[in-house]
């Protein structure tokens, strides 16, 4: 990570049995841990841009809910971290309900266009959808769903939520650090499709850190947005911009496409970890790979192994490998192929896969489940507010800034999300018009007997569920910490089938961040993985807790993020 020192990285490695209760002689309990917990007894907003927290927090002090706070959140994101979001891409979000002391899920993943068929890729001769330009893009959802959420738990007008956004894009805002290395990166990439550099690359250069940057051509869609309401991107000028553009450039996605999406309401679904509910949504998402993960790891004494041994880690990422192959057999929209997700979420399925692993050695692959027959770059925030309300949000373009393709004058990009279906027929993911494809964006939530405990996640394509399980186990298992439990060291498994591949045959590797003990790397490796060490961070993490005092918040030091409460 960024904030380790080599001193830090010294002390883990001579300290693999690490105490993770504050002790008193440190200013956060493990020396990993990057800063404190935040308190605060009114709300608290946690998501990874200083700015886009504080807009939060200034809505719930005017009154606002959490939903406004996030929507207006989200919405300075878009602005300032174009690198992971954006209007341009799809969102989903569970919102406990104080009212109804509930959950409710919102799926707000937009279609792939009616007028594309699966032929047209197949008389081509290709196997994949492309990453970039105008083929993978699908109808962006996230306008929508902010709607969605302010007309059912909103209380300040959407014109008050993005007006801070409007403010800072007309005038302009310091570029962070993360963001600008991302925007460097993704430059390459990008820099070629029309419109792109017309918004940003301001002097023909992405930003620099700390450079002021403006987009006043967001400004006035939000403008728009505001003024119009959710209409004013799907049926008004904003959706005839977007498929005129779209057009010219060889795309499929359309006006109609645009102006028939809506959003969905869904139930979150859930596993029983040691005593606490941990929530996902259900599919065409990957959430319910962080459930399969817990459900097989929950047959291990984790906490006598420890947090940073051998053989947890050595159980992660085979948990992770038997998951990710369901995903790639069964995981897609639900209103297009009936999935098994009860029989998925079962514990005894997760017996019968936990059975598969050796404890002493990596599988080079793992079989799919057996079924009974029947009908990249992401931003995360939370928040929460005075009556009780929380919300788990994320939001994102795929593959950092999407799919290159920058419409018109209207200062956002679109996403490339449609990459994820298969071309393979008869395979539940495959395309098909009007269809959702498989997404890796999951937001979180953990329950404690019917009580709210935790909205949190994750962000980063296939790290999502990896972070999700290694949070829930650093905090129920080896007892950190808010902000412990998300800058504690990671492992991810990288090489499972994907959503559009054959079954993993090679077994993958592991790419662990500095803090690992290097005796522990070293027993990986007899174990048969290859593991390597990573270059950067991975992943950038958001938590807010429940406490008798009011609320705990948590951000990573991944990411330029910031949680704060009032």
């Amino acid at each position: 990570m960024r904030s380790h020192s080599f001193v830090t990285f010294l002390l883990l490695a001579l300290l693999p049995a690490l105490s993770l209760a504050d002790d008193g002689r440190r200013p956060v309990g493990a020396p990993f841990a990057t800063r404190s917990v935040v308190y605060a007894p009114q709300g608290m907003a946690a998501t990874s841009h200083p700015l886009a927290t504080q807009i939060a927090i200034d809505i719930l002090r005017q009154g606002g809910s959490a939903v406004d706070a996030a929507i207006a959140a989200n919405a300075a994101l878009g602005l300032m971290e174009p690198t992971g979001s954006g209007i341009g891409g799809d969102l989903f979000a569970i919102v406990w309900d104080p009212r109804t002391q509930s959950l409710k899920g919102l799926n707000a993943s937009g279609r792939s266009p009616k007028s594309l068929s699966l032929e047209y890729f197949t008389s081509r001769g290709l196997e994949r959808i492309p990453p970039r330009g105008p083929l993978p893009v699908s109808v962006p959802g996230a306008v929508d769903g902010w709607f969605q959420l302010h007309g059912r738990f909103g209380r300040l007008p959407m014109a008050r939520l993005l007006a801070p956004s409007i403010a800072y894009a007309r005038d302009g805002f310091p570029v962070t650090p993360v963001i600008a290395r991302l925007w460097k990166i993704n430059t390459e990439a990008l820099r070629e499709f029309p419109g792109f550099a017309e918004t940003f690359l301001p002097g023909g250069r992405p930003p620099e850190a700390g450079e002021r940057f403006t987009n006043p051509r967001l400004a006035a869609t939000y403008e728009k947005i505001a003024r119009g309401g959710r209409d004013a991107f799907y049926k008004g000028d904003i959706a005839r911009s977007i498929a005129a553009y779209m057009k010219a450039q060889g795309g499929f996605l359309s006006y109609e496409d645009l102006a028939s999406h809506s959003s969905e309401w869904v139930e979150p679904v859930s596993t029983r970890y040691r005593g606490y509910d941990v929530w996902e949504l259900p599919p065409n998402g990957q959430g319910i790979v962080a459930l399969q993960m817990l459900n097989i790891l929950e047959g291990y004494d984790l906490r006598a192994m420890g947090s940073g041994s051998a053989d947890y880690l050595h159980l992660l990422a085979e948990a992770k490998k038997l998951a990710f192959e369901d995903r790639a057999r069964w995981y897609a929209d639900p209103q297009f192929v009936s999935l098994p997700v009860a029989r998925l979420l079962s514990k005894e399925y997760a017996a019968e896969r936990r059975a598969l692993i050796d404890p002493k050695r990596a599988a080079r692959a793992y079989p799919a489940g057996d079924m009974p027959p029947g009908p990249n770059d992401t931003i995360y925030l939370t928040v929460a507010d005075r009556d009780g309300m929380m919300v788990s949000l994320i939001q994102s373009n795929y593959r950092g800034m999407g799919s290159g393709m920058t419409p018109g004058d209207l200062g956002f990009i679109l996403h490339d999300r449609g990459e994820n279906f298969s071309l393979k027929a008869g395979h539940p993911n495959v395309f098909q018009p009007g269809k959702r494809p498989f997404h890796t964006i999951i937001p979180a939530f953990m329950t404690r007997d019917g009580e709210p405990v935790m909205s949190f996640g994750v962000m980063g394509g296939d790290m999502q569920p990896q972070g999700h399980v290694q949070v829930v186990v650093n905090m129920v298992d080896f007892g950190m910490d808010l902000q412990e439990a998300g800058d504690a060291p990671r492992l991810r498994h990288e090489g499972s089938s994907q959503p559009t591949d054959e079954v993993m045959t090679d077994g993958g590797y592991l790419v662990v961040e500095n803090g690992f003990a290097p005796a522990v790397i070293d027993e990986l490796r007899r174990r048969g993985h290859v593991v390597k060490v990573a270059e950067g961070d991975f992943g950038g993490y958001q938590a807010i807790r429940r406490t008798p005092a009011g609320w705990a918040g948590a951000s990573e030091s991944r990411k330029d993020g910031q949680a704060a409460g009032y």
